[in-house]
């Protein structure tokens, strides 16, 4: 009897562990691989289970687009048959998997973080604009820094002067104003 008890107790320990590792993501890949079957099936709610706490309020904006859309493709674009997943780069608690749209060739890079013991997607508001980051980068590497340039430029500008000047600009633009009036009498 004792035998059979310990036989039962090591499966139901063993059945448990598995499972933990399977629903909060044992690796990180077979986590991304499982939140983009969840988004592929409109399952929002399987979506935010394999997401980050921060990720909640892009994956209602998500869910509120798939229900606003009459477009069936929109769900087209979460379809994991459509992609490759790469290997995990594994940092401490943080991990980038490379996916690519296997039609386009186009490569994205997604971030996991380690959240209650298990990998999550990080499908926040900042995990996405660094994937934008990263696309302008990619597509174009001196428009970032044309921009940064551009923003430093601004930063040095006397707002003092800058008033005096658009000033100025008014007082000329009145004063065209007033002689095209002269001129039309």
């Amino acid at each position: 009897m004792k035998k059979i008890f310990l036989a039962i107790a090591l499966f139901a320990v063993s059945f448990m562990i598995k499972s933990c590792t399977t629903k909060s993501g044992g690796d990180p890949k077979s986590t991304l691989v499982a939140f983009f079957e969840a988004l592929g099936k409109k399952d929002m709610e399987g979506a935010r289970k394999l997401a980050t706490a921060d990720s909640k309020s892009m994956i209602d904006m998500i869910e509120m687009g798939m229900k606003m859309s009459k477009d069936t493709k929109e769900v087209d674009k979460f379809d994991k048959t459509k992609m490759e997943f790469g290997e995990a780069a594994i940092d401490g608690d943080k991990a980038i998997i490379p996916v690519k749209e296997k039609s386009s060739g186009e490569m994205t890079n997604f971030s996991l973080k380690k959240e209650a013991g298990g990998w999550k997607v990080a499908f926040d508001k900042a995990s996405m604009m660094q994937m934008g980051m990263d696309k302008m980068k990619e597509k174009s590497p001196h428009t970032l820094d044309s921009l940064n340039s551009h923003l430093d430029e601004i930063k040095k500008i006397n707002v003092d002067s800058l008033k005096d000047l658009m000033n100025n600009g008014m007082k000329s633009l009145d004063s065209l104003k007033d002689l095209m009036k002269e001129k039309q009498k």
